[in-house]
């Protein structure tokens, strides 16, 4: 599993004229779905993304999470974070989750978070959004569970 995590003063997504998720200060999650995800890559990814500190305490210095700040979330479904692009001038995105697959992870994914008291606001899986977010520091980063990283 695969999320590019982006701290930002606001963002929204829109599919055609609706906005189907907003936040003002907090994260906006680009999640992707390998296809040898399981569960333990949700609930490892879900604890990560709360604990996370990427927002400055009183001092200057990333000490604070989400959870600390009662910050929000917004979730964006990307399986094109699995493009492979080494060969060709055609991305392969054979590593990506089946789409039944990736959206019941996305899905769960968005639930675990809440379950830890995030407040989540969702992209649609498989439409043609537009994202806007202002990305405040800035500040990204790319996180991969575990096993993505060959550790498990």
């Amino acid at each position: 599993m695969k999320v590019v995590l982006q701290r930002s003063k606001e963002a929204a997504c829109r599919v055609g004229d609706e906005v189907t998720g907003e936040i003002s200060s907090g994260l906006v999650l680009f999640v992707g779905i390998h296809g040898e995800d399981t569960e333990k890559d949700l609930a490892w990814m879900a604890e990560k993304v709360s604990n996370l500190r990427v927002f400055e305490d009183e001092a200057g210095k990333m000490n604070r999470s989400v959870l600390d700040e009662g910050a929000r979330v917004l979730s964006i479904p990307q399986f094109t974070l699995y493009g492979n692009t080494q060969k060709g001038r055609r991305p392969n995105f054979m590593e990506a989750a089946a789409p039944d697959k990736a959206k019941a992870y996305y899905l769960q994914f968005n639930e675990l978070l809440a379950q830890q008291s995030v407040h989540v606001e969702t992209g649609v899986f498989g439409a043609d959004m537009d994202i806007s977010l202002t990305n405040n520091g800035p500040v990204t980063l790319i996180l991969d569970s575990p096993k993505s990283q060959g550790n498990g």
